[in-house]
């Protein structure tokens, strides 16, 4: 599996968004997560909101960061921080990281 160091030590899991990520967590769960941590494999997924790309015209950034409670669009370095969060965090697995600016809560 791409991106995996060893029993115990941390990968990149899938960067998705939506319910794509609920079904990635949900199909490798039914396979048996648990048989995954008893080896000292974490899963987890980070949900990412808006992120400004090349995809996303400078002159749309006002209205993006609009859709967000927190006001802004998300930065690379926020990104970043969630994914060194879940590596410096050996008992979390099976989680869904939203670093969305809040838009997913309560979804």
């Amino acid at each position: 599996m791409p991106g995996i160091e060893g029993a115990g030590g941390c990968f990149d899991a899938l960067s998705l968004s939506g319910a794509g990520t609920a079904r990635v967590i949900g199909e490798v769960a039914g396979q048996g997560i648990h048989a995954y941590a008893s080896q000292g494999i974490r899963v987890n997924t980070v949900a990412l909101g808006v992120i400004p790309t090349p995809m996303h015209p400078v002159e749309s950034h006002e209205a993006l960061a609009s859709m967000h409670p927190l006001g802004r669009m998300g930065e690379i370095d926020d990104v970043v921080k969630a994914i060194v969060y879940l590596e410096q965090a050996p008992l979390v697995t099976g989680e869904i990281l939203h670093v969305d600016g809040s838009q997913s809560a309560g979804h």
